[in-house]
C-alpha cells in the first residue's frame, strides 16, 4: 500500500522556497542528530544485549527454535515473587517493524527493578530472518502472524508451546505500521476498565495518536480499535487471538508509524510498556 503520511505532503497551496545548496563562508553547519538506534537490523548485536541485560533482570535465556541457521530465544524470570502478576512480551515477528525488538529491549534495559517483580516470558525478536533482511515475511515467504490458527509452521508451533504453558495477566505485542498515521493499538480483551486510552496517552508525546476513523477494517477511535474477537474473525490468527483464546486477561498489540523517526517510535513502544505494566501492578 502507498504510504501517504501526512508530514510529507504540502498543504500551504505555495511553492517551495529554493535555497542555494553552498553554505556562506564560516557559516556552522548544522547535522542530523545520531540515531540511538542504529543497528536495529543486527541481530546479532541484538542477541549480545540481551544476554548482557537478562541476568539485570532476573531472566533465564534459552534458545527455542532455530531459522535459517538463526537462534531464536525467549527468556523467562528464573525466579519470581508468588504474587507476581504474569506478563507476556513479544516483538519482532515482522522483519520491516524494526523499533518493535528495540523497544522491548530497551523496555528491559532500563527496567531491571521491576522486570524482577514480574513473572516475565518474552519473546525479543520471533522473525530474525526477516528482521536481517528488513521483510514482513520470514525465509519462506510467510507472514507468520497469520499462522497461530494451526500447528503447520514449525517456528509458530514451537511458539504456541511456550506460549501455552502459561496464563497471563497482561500481553503486549509490539508492531509497527507503515500507513499509520502515528500511535495507535488493538485492545482484544473486554476486561474492564479499559487501558487503551491511558495508553495512548502515555505513547503522545513522541507520536501523536493516530488519527483514521478506521484502520484496516475497523473502526478506530482516537487510536483505539476495540472489537469483539471470535474464532471466526480471521480464518488465520495473528499471535494475539492466540493469546485472547487461551485466556489472557488483557492483550494488546501496540501499532507505531513506521514513517517517524525510529528513535522516536522506540519511545513510543516503552511508553507504553511503562504504561500497561504500571497499570497492572499500582
Amino acid at each position: 500500500m502507498p504510504v501517504t503520511h501526512a508530514s510529507h505532503r504540502l498543504d500551504s497551496g505555495k511553492a517551495p522556497r529554493m535555497t542555494s545548496s553552498r553554505s556562506k563562508p564560516g557559516a556552522k553547519i548544522e547535522r542530523p542528530a545520531p540515531l540511538r538506534h542504529a543497528h536495529s537490523h543486527d541481530y546479532s548485536r541484538l542477541l549480545k544485549r540481551w544476554r548482557a541485560a537478562a541476568p539485570k533482570a532476573g531472566l533465564a535465556v534459552e534458545v527455542f527454535a532455530e531459522a535459517v541457521g538463526l537462534p531464536l530465544i525467549h527468556l523467562h524470570s528464573r525466579k519470581s515473587p508468588p504474587d507476581a502478576p504474569s506478563v507476556y512480551l513479544s516483538a519482532g515477528i515482522h522483519g520491516d517493524e524494526p523499533a518493535s525488538t528495540e523497544a522491548l529491549l530497551t523496555w528491559v534495559e532500563r527496567n531491571s527493578e521491576i522486570a524482577r517483580r514480574l513473572k516475565l516470558r518474552i519473546f525479543p525478536c520471533l522473525n530474525p530472518w526477516g528482521l536481517i533482511h528488513n521483510k514482513r515475511s520470514n525465509a519462506d515467504g510467510l507472514d507468520l502472524n497469520r499462522c497461530y490458527h494451526d500447528r503447520s509452521t514449525p517456528i509458530v508451533a514451537k511458539h504456541r508451546q511456550l506460549v501455552l504453558q502459561s496464563r497471563y495477566d497482561l500481553a503486549l505485542i509490539l508492531h509497527e505500521d507503515y500507513d499509520a498515521l502515528g500511535a495507535y493499538l488493538y485492545e482484544t480483551s473486554p476486561a474492564k476498565p479499559h487501558w487503551g486510552e491511558q495508553i495512548i496517552a502515555a505513547m503522545s508525546p513522541h507520536l501523536p495518536p493516530d488519527s483514521r476513523r478506521r484502520i484496516d477494517t475497523s473502526r478506530a477511535k482516537d487510536g483505539i480499535i476495540r472489537r469483539k474477537i471470535t474464532s471466526d474473525t480471521m480464518p488465520e490468527w495473528p499471535e494475539a487471538f492466540l493469546l485472547h483464546f487461551h485466556g489472557a486477561v488483557r492483550v494488546f498489540t501496540i501499532e507505531t508509524a513506521s514513517e517517524f523517526h525510529i528513535d522516536s517510535r522506540v519511545e513510543a513502544h516503552v511508553a507504553a510498556i511503562d504504561a500497561a505494566i504500571a497499570l497492572l501492578i499500582d
